[in-house]
């Protein structure tokens, strides 16, 4: 059996119970170093496979690994497991396993747990998008970027820099920047529900020349969003 599980942020009080007992209940726990680490109270002594970045599929083989021997394991994620999550991986490594039970335990995606510190960004109709291109070409990241913000849509982008992509946020806001006006409202949150969380509110035309890391989530407005009490809130039309 294996448990595909979204841990959330990682805190216990943002995990669900579903989430928590896949936990408590594995033989063995596998996942992303740093994310075993957050939700290591629950782990215990269990056994624990962990890669780092990039070692996604060398995970998920182990993880079958385990199952096939007839161990109970859980394969954690960060947010939701189906959501950029390891979820559509794990599965394509079962494809000739249909033996191996699975489940997958949906979690509390960047979008909603950052979305909540803003305040209400996301009321209305939305795109999230990566900026990652380690599996997506840049061409068409762009090409999403300029499609969702000519429609007008709130946008979350997800990895949106690195020490290695340091300026794709830049080069996302050009493109965003095409059928938005530069003040449109914008949000950054960083390390959402973790410790050293962090989170601003400016325009576009400021977010364009922010600097940010992989563990900042970015939201950028629609032509509606506005700030009230120093919130970030997209309307969705109640007349009030």
């Amino acid at each position: 059996m294996i448990s595909i599980v979204g841990i959330g942020p990682g805190g216990y009080d943002d995990m669900t119970v579903r989430a928590i007992n896949a936990i408590k209940n594995a033989d063995v726990v596998t996942g992303y170093s740093l994310y075993v680490e957050l939700v290591r109270d629950l782990i215990g002594n269990k056994e624990t496979f962990c890669t780092e970045m990039r070692g996604e599929v060398e995970r998920c083989q182990k993880a079958a690994e385990y199952a096939l021997s007839g161990k109970n394991v859980a394969l954690i994620s960060s947010g939701d497991a189906g959501v950029y999550g390891m979820a559509g991986l794990m599965l394509k490594v079962l494809e000739d396993h249909p033996e191996v039970k699975t489940e997958v335990i949906p979690g509390v995606s960047a979008c909603q747990s950052g979305g909540a510190v803003l305040g209400a960004p996301l009321v209305h109709d939305f795109a999230v998008i990566s900026l990652s291109d380690l599996l997506t070409p840049w061409t068409l990241i762009e090409k999403r970027l300029e499609a969702a913000a000519a429609a007008d849509f709130v946008i979350v982008l997800y990895n949106p820099g690195s020490h290695k992509r340091k300026d794709y946020l830049y080069h996302a806001c050009t493109s965003v920047l095409k059928y938005k006006s530069p003040d449109t409202i914008c949000g950054l949150v960083k390390n959402i529900g973790r410790e050293g969380e962090h989170h601003s509110i400016m325009t576009l035309r400021e977010l364009q020349n922010t600097t940010v890391d992989m563990l900042t989530t970015a939201f950028i407005g629609n032509s509606h969003t506005t700030i009230i009490n120093g919130k970030m809130i997209t309307p969705r039309g109640y007349h009030i």
